[in-house]
């Protein structure tokens, strides 16, 4: 199905035109003067994945993300979101709406969106939705440890500095800090899925969704970089402060996507897995 048919299907609105933003990304005009976007998602069941993602954090009635208008296999229909510039006080407000995202809750650590499926994606990469109790064990079982092993198996981390990382998942109950309850995370949250939106209001999109630690998105977003996030950070304190010692702990949360980045972008991702890995414990402590 074209970009065109799908938002005809969906909308049930005849199409004036499109806009071919990347090879995945197509903005879609409508009749009645109303604009969507339509991804065309990698991988068997990643527009499902996505659809529920977005609908569970929308379920929270915090954090804004785009109204999903329908998907079907690989192609998934969203509302399109009018950009405007970053700000200060968008940021706190941003802060203030992602700590009651997180307070939402979820059932377990790892458990997908209702109607999710358990093989999901974040970005192009295969991510399993598994149920556990305990966040360190299962964060190293279902997170860490099988994309050492894929980013061994693809030559990017050596056999050797494989140890660097499995010393941390073996320490993982006394790095991890205070035990917190299962977050509602959007599990991949880099800048580059969070759109300033033209009322002031933050988005969300692209999200791999799940239960799972609150310090971990945070880690994520300033990965990368984040307008503001200084200002980001004050307001989620402001609403929900963060465990002491939470900032010595980014690099075990940035374990996961940084080895993830590894195996889909080479070897420069696995030597800040690897930096990151060293700075949270260090060799001989």
């Amino acid at each position: 199905m074209t970009p065109s048919a799908a938002a005809a299907r969906f909308t049930g609105r005849t199409v004036t035109g499109e806009r071919r933003w990347s090879a995945s990304l197509t903005e879609v005009f409508l009749a009645d003067g109303r604009t969507v976007m339509v991804k065309r998602c990698d991988g068997a069941g990643a527009a499902r994945a996505e659809s529920a993602g977005l609908r569970w954090l929308a379920g929270a009635g915090a954090v804004r993300v785009p109204a999903v208008v329908g998907e079907d296999g690989r192609l998934l229909v969203t509302d399109r979101v009018p950009e405007g510039p970053a700000s200060a006080r968008a940021a706190v407000r941003f802060g203030r709406d992602l700590a009651a995202l997180h307070s939402a809750g979820a059932p377990a650590f790892g458990a997908a969106p209702p109607g999710g499926p358990e093989e999901a994606f974040i970005g192009r990469a295969p991510m399993r939705n598994v149920a556990g109790s305990d966040w360190p064990r299962w964060y190293a079982e279902h997170r860490v440890l099988p994309y050492l092993r894929r980013a061994v198996d693809a030559g990017v981390v050596r056999p050797g500095e494989a140890a660097d990382v499995e010393r941390v998942c073996e320490r993982l109950p006394e790095l991890a800090g205070p035990a917190e309850p299962p977050a509602r995370l959007h599990g991949d949250l880099w800048n580059g899925n969070v759109l300033w939106g033209a009322d002031g209001h933050v988005r969300l999109i692209d999200p791999a969704a799940h239960g799972g630690h609150r310090e971990t998105d945070l880690a994520m977003l300033g990965l990368f970089g984040c307008p503001y996030l200084d200002r980001v950070v004050a307001g989620y304190q402001e609403a929900a402060p963060l465990a002491d010692g939470w900032a010595d702990r980014v690099g075990v949360h940035r374990l996961f996507p940084l080895l993830v980045h590894a195996v889909l972008f080479g070897r420069g991702y696995a030597e800040q897995a690897l930096a990151a890995a060293r700075g949270a414990c260090p060799p001989g402590r």
